[in-house]
């Protein structure tokens, strides 16, 4: 007989399906105050000249009153039930099918190791978020005139 246990492991990122850029943190838990700590720490990663503009679903600690937006951030908050509109979606959706779904790890750590590996060989390749996180509702379309 095997006992089964778990530990749960977040991932919180970015994605930009235009340019394949990413940005992420990977934390215990989520709530607002990781959210703040993640939005605080995304900002400074932001070209002084850049203003984001982040797609949310309407989460708990995403809408929650003490969420701080810092000034370069703002939130398209999404429509109940609609994670079909979120860019993000895709990666996580191909993230765990080819790096972290159906997979045992003999620890915590190895849970976290193989979540930055997972992340390291996805999402340092802009190529490949350009691909999966494509949204063609978001791209800009070009008007002769």
């Amino acid at each position: 007989m095997k006992q089964t246990q778990y530990d749960w492991l977040y991932v919180i990122g970015t994605v930009c399906p235009e340019t394949g850029q990413t940005f992420g943190m990977l934390s215990p838990y989520i709530d607002t105050e990781i959210m703040n700590t993640f939005l605080e720490q995304f900002s400074r990663q932001l070209a002084p000249d850049v203003h984001v503009v982040l797609i949310w679903d309407q989460a708990g600690f995403h809408t929650a009153g003490h969420l701080r937006l810092p000034g370069n951030i703002s939130v398209l908050p999404l429509p109940p039930y609609s994670p079909e509109l979120n860019p993000v979606e895709n990666l996580w959706h191909y993230l765990r099918s080819n790096h972290w779904a159906n997979r045992e790890y003999e620890d915590y750590d190895a849970l976290s190791e193989a979540a930055c590996q997972g992340w390291q060989a996805v999402c340092l390749n802009p190529e490949i978020i350009k691909s999966v996180c494509r949204t063609p509702y978001l791209e800009t379309r070009r008007i002769d005139s």
